[in-house]
């Protein structure tokens, strides 16, 4: 079971499609041994189609076996092995996304064939554009693997970014996935074909203790597609559809902002599925429309709303359909794109149009407002961007302040030492500074934590080296203000819980955006000074101050930390000499 697509161009939607050349063509279904022994991995085919030299496509076929499409829990659903996909994270508040176990495996084993991965650097050497597809759970698989080649290929030089075309997949991956796509740029790649009734695209939204012998059969009826299907398939539409019902209207109220205690009440003792749409959809409407919607959370809706019931009567005309559909994006496509129409939803200045996709997709007015909901949200985390874009004026300046200080802290003990004395009139003026810039970067942070800023955000590079700034000029003063103070003693070490999110979070974003791995961050210089200060006694003090005078050195040829550690009477120069290693 498998579709393969034959691509030449994708600028923008609607100018790939007018450009698909053969439109679309089924791969021939087969048993497991035989796709085993015509494709390298049993997954997977590689080709290029009549000549072109241009791309290759990689073309994944679904299973047959519930086994996998469902894995351990009621979801499915496991936290992402970041060796293979170290991007699938929300970076500064270190969430990590989650996929489907039984989807993982699969692609794993893809991976592990030898001749996938040839296949790939050949393509990626010669400069050609690679396209992965699939149908059904083999979507599943492409997708998997194209977030794998942008991993491994995106910084390259002249890099050509892949195409991944999924026609009535399953969902993969969760909230935080969809987010780190976005905030990579790698969204953009992700074109999902559904068609209005399909049901597979919306199977992932039910656990699977409700539907496991209903799926198995339905899958069966896929591999030998009879004249009806199943007998119980109005029953197993009816469950998916209730499931994606309690999903859809929990995440509309949360885009709607309700504040009610009930809702989160409720969600704490319903489980609900983790997944959710990510790139963009391309929904076959069923009259010759395809409707573009890259919202995620507008696609939510419409996976649920575009499936509803008219009448109770109409539910086993549905529920077949709903099967057929999801065999027949080969005769639809084929039929559709002879003359494509394709419009954008919410992205058409005139209203009717709005409207009249709406109604192609069989959505009701309730639908319509979560709709236009997930839509104003959309538009409000770009105001509150604008909003803390605003606030940039005021950072330079307090970061502009500090700097100036600095410089004429350079005559006395050094920066950190003075700000820790704190006994003239500048070192008062420093720490109105250092507050007013905590109060900007923590309403920055909760905004990130509220989701109320664009999902792109992390990935910005003005915020990232302006982030980088402040951490190595602000926090030495907040670790002064910590031993000054004498936290420590009821909060313990300020690298344990006196660290202030607001630097983990910029400290991940620089970490993440160049690639480094995780280390001891030289903007906390001093707060090993201080605990070894407070160690002096203990054995093996002498030698961490030495591994600490060697980090310095490093530190400041980074910029990571000033040059005034070296000043003679800084506590750092002060703890050498207590130890015999001042040079």
């Amino acid at each position: 079971m498998g579709i393969f697509v034959n691509f030449q161009h994708a600028s923008v939607l609607k100018g790939y499609l007018f450009h698909v050349s053969d439109h679309v063509r089924r791969r021939p279904q087969v048993n497991d041994d035989e796709e085993k022994s015509k494709s390298s991995d049993g997954y997977c085919q590689a080709g290029r189609e009549h000549g072109d030299q241009s791309r290759v496509v990689f073309s994944f076929a679904g299973s047959l076996s519930v086994n996998d499409w469902f894995a351990g829990g009621s979801f499915g659903d496991m936290e992402v092995d970041l060796r293979l996909f170290p991007s699938l994270k929300y970076v500064g508040l270190d969430e990590l996304g989650r996929v489907n176990e039984a989807f993982f495996k699969r692609f794993k084993a893809v991976l592990a064939n030898p001749k996938f991965e040839l296949e790939v650097r050949k393509a990626v050497d010669e400069k050609r554009k690679v396209v992965f597809t699939g149908h059904s759970s083999g979507g599943a698989i492409a997708i998997l693997a194209t977030v794998w080649f942008l991993e491994v290929n995106s910084r390259l030089t002249n890099f050509i970014e892949p195409l991944c075309l999924t026609f009535g997949s399953p969902l993969v991956g969760d909230r935080i996935i969809n987010i780190a796509l976005r905030r990579e740029k790698w969204s953009r790649c992700f074109v999902n074909f559904v068609m209005r009734l399909d049901i597979v695209p919306r199977i992932s939204l039910s656990p699977l203790s409700s539907i496991w012998h209903q799926l198995q059969r339905v899958l069966d009826y896929f591999n030998q597609n009879p004249q009806q299907p199943p007998a119980d398939a109005p029953d197993f539409y009816e469950t998916v559809v209730r499931n994606a019902s309690s999903v859809a209207n929990y995440a509309a109220c949360k885009i709607m902002g309700s504040t009610n205690p009930l809702l989160e009440t409720a969600s704490s003792f319903i489980e609900l599925s983790p997944y959710r749409p990510l790139g963009t959809y391309v929904f076959c409407t069923g009259t010759g429309k395809l409707v573009e919607v890259s919202n995620a959370d507008a696609v939510l809706q419409v996976l649920f709303y575009s499936s509803q019931l008219s009448t109770v009567e109409e539910k086993v005309t549905v529920a077949q359909t709903s099967l057929r559909d999801h065999l027949n994006y080969e005769n639809y496509l084929k039929e559709c794109l002879r003359t494509p129409t394709v419009t954008s939803l919410f992205h058409l200045h005139q209203e009717a149009n709005v409207d009249m996709d709406l109604n192609d997709l069989g959505l009701s007015e309730r639908a319509s407002l979560c709709l236009r909901a997930a839509e104003a949200l959309e538009r409000q985390k770009l105001r509150n961007q604008n909003t803390v874009d605003g606030k940039q004026i005021a950072i330079e300046k307090c970061l502009g302040d500090l700097e100036i200080y600095k410089s004429k802290c350079a005559h006395k003990a050094g920066y950190y030492d003075a700000f820790k004395s704190s006994d003239q009139k500048e070192d008062f003026h420093a720490n109105v500074s250092r507050l007013e810039l905590a109060g900007i970067w923590d309403e920055i942070i909760e905004m990130l934590k509220r989701h109320e800023l664009p999902d792109e955000f992390e990935g910005q590079e003005k915020w990232i080296r302006l982030g980088t700034r402040y951490r190595r000029i602000v926090e030495p003063l907040d670790i002064a203000n910590y031993y000054r103070h004498l936290k420590n003693e009821d909060t313990g070490p300020y690298m344990g819980k006196g660290r202030p999110r607001r630097y983990k979070c910029t400290q991940k974003w620089r970490e993440h955006a160049e690639k480094l791995g995780e280390e001891f961050p030289g903007s906390c210089f001093w707060a090993e000074v201080e605990e070894l200060w407070i160690r002096s006694g203990y054995l093996g003090t002498r030698e961490s101050i030495l591994q600490l005078k060697t980090k310095a050195e490093k530190w400041i040829g980074e910029e990571e930390v000033g040059d005034d550690v070296l000043l003679e009477n800084s506590t750092f120069m002060k703890l050498q000499r207590q130890h015999g290693l001042a040079s």
